[in-house]
C-alpha cells in the first residue's frame, strides 16, 4: 500500500516538472534585416510563410499586405463615419 501512495505521488510531482524542449531553428534570418523587424521578437511569421521565398516574392506579400492594411482602414472609417 505504501508503494502505491509513493507511486502515486512520485507520478503527480513529474506531472508539474517541465517539458523538455529542443531548439528549432528556421529561415527566417533571410528577412530578419527588413523594415519591421523590431528588438523584441525579430522577424515575426507564425505561419511560416516566408520560408523558402524569393526576396521578390517577399515584397509582393509585403505589397499586398499595406494594399489589405489601407482598404481595411478605410472600411473602419467607413463604418464610424458614414454619410
Amino acid at each position: 500500500m505504501k508503494s502505491v501512495i509513493f507511486a502515486s505521488a512520485l507520478a503527480t510531482a513529474a506531472a508539474f516538472a517541465p517539458a523538455q524542449v529542443g531548439k528549432t531553428t528556421t529561415s527566417l534570418s533571410a528577412f530578419a534585416d527588413e523594415i519591421g523587424a523590431l528588438p523584441p521578437v525579430g522577424f515575426w511569421d507564425p505561419a511560416g510563410l516566408s520560408d523558402g521565398i524569393s526576396q521578390e516574392k517577399f515584397d509582393s506579400y509585403r505589397l499586398a499586405e499595406l494594399k489589405h492594411g489601407r482598404v481595411a482602414q478605410m472600411a473602419v472609417l467607413g463604418y464610424i463615419a458614414p454619410e
